[in-house]
């Protein structure tokens, strides 16, 4: 997007700075606050190398819910932002997008996506996160119908890359609430995790990769998140490998530094698999002396509760990534259009103080 083809539009490095306020609101809405990569055309960068397409700098649309589809339109306008990620239901909601209405009403669809065209912003993802294979039959189909209407819409507009979670099922069949399981010990443990994924979670997500095929949508990309089996890229790989190549992933980083994780490994491991899809580009600073006495697993939900806190959500190169959000989207874009070697970057990481 040209930075002068809407009024007071900001450029794209700046852009980059006055985002961090929004970006670092994550540890009271963590999934509002994340923005996106999804591919345009752009301009090589070396005459030897393949051509790498240019970065939108895009951002989830719930982190305006409390402003109208025409104020959120008018305000990302005037911030630069080049790329939009829409909630169409889940734990995002869609307060931008009546799904329904859209899929029924063909005059409201062209209007609806005329209002990004005239601002020259792309509609590049939706994101449906849920739990489509909750115990409660009744919230499985409601997350899994969600996820059906966002496909058939994302059919309807041309966009490629679906958003979502991989679900948690219970522990057997007559659990009613979610069970996450990641140590296979003591021995009914195991008994839970292989129950999981052998009985609820590929068995769903073959039929979900069927559908998204069958309707023109090859790129599910599942976030790694905590309290969902697909939760680190071990699991992300074992849910693709089991299930196909329309399985992929949302890279939030910011979901596997507390858990170890280099981004270079992580970013290198996806696109060695092609399966590094969409990007929601936040950090996360660890307390080292927090961490030191309570662990890893102690997040905090509230700002009252930081003094406490082992983690928290912050935004790019104010955690523990200590790298420019420029750089890591960079790098991260790379690697899903044409592949990555650490040789290429002189790029180091450092545990944030």
């Amino acid at each position: 997007m040209d930075p002068h083809s809407a009024p007071h539009s900001r450029s794209r490095r700046n852009f980059m700075v006055t985002t961090g306020g929004l970006l670092a609101a994550a540890v009271t809405a963590p999934r509002n606050a994340s923005a996106l990569l999804s591919p345009v055309e752009g301009d090589s960068s070396s005459n030897s190398t393949p051509p790498l397409r240019k970065i939108p700098i895009g951002v989830f649309d719930p982190v305006f819910n409390h402003l109208s589809l025409d104020q959120m339109i008018e305000k990302i306008s005037s911030l630069g932002i080049e790329a939009v990620e829409i909630g169409t239901g889940g734990y995002p909601g869609t307060p931008h997008c009546p799904v329904q209405e859209l899929l029924t009403d063909n005059a409201k669809l062209r209007a609806w996506k005329k209002k990004f065209e005239d601002r020259n912003i792309q509609v590049a993802t939706l994101s449906c996160h849920g739990n489509p294979v909750h115990p409660d039959p009744k919230i499985a189909e409601r997350d899994a119908e969600i996820f059906r209407r966002t496909v058939q819409l994302a059919e309807r507009l041309g966009v490629g890359v679906i958003v979502g979670f991989s679900g948690c099922p219970g522990g057997n069949p007559t659990e009613a609430m979610p069970n996450w399981v990641t140590y296979r010990w003591p021995t009914e443990y195991a008994q839970i995790l292989d129950w999981q994924w052998k009985e609820r979670v590929i068995p769903y997500w073959k039929q979900a990769a069927k559908f998204a095929r069958d309707h023109g949508v090859h790129k599910l990309a599942l976030e790694m998140h905590p309290n969902f089996v697909v939760y680190n890229p071990m699991t992300l790989l074992k849910l693709r490998e089991a299930v196909g190549e329309e399985i992929g992933a949302n890279c939030d980083l910011s979901h596997l530094f507390w858990q170890g994780c280099d981004p270079l490994e992580v970013i290198r491991l996806f696109a060695k698999n092609n399966a590094l899809l969409h990007a929601h580009m936040k950090d996360t600073v660890m307390f080292k002396d927090n961490v030191a006495k309570y662990g890893v697993l102690n997040f905090v939900f509230d700002p009252k509760d930081l003094p406490q806190a082992s983690a928290a959500f912050r935004a790019l190169g104010m955690g523990t990534a200590r790298i420019p959000g420029k750089r890591l989207c960079a790098l991260t874009w790379k690697s899903a259009t044409r592949g990555f070697s650490a040789s290429r970057t002189k790029t180091r990481f450092s545990p944030a103080k």
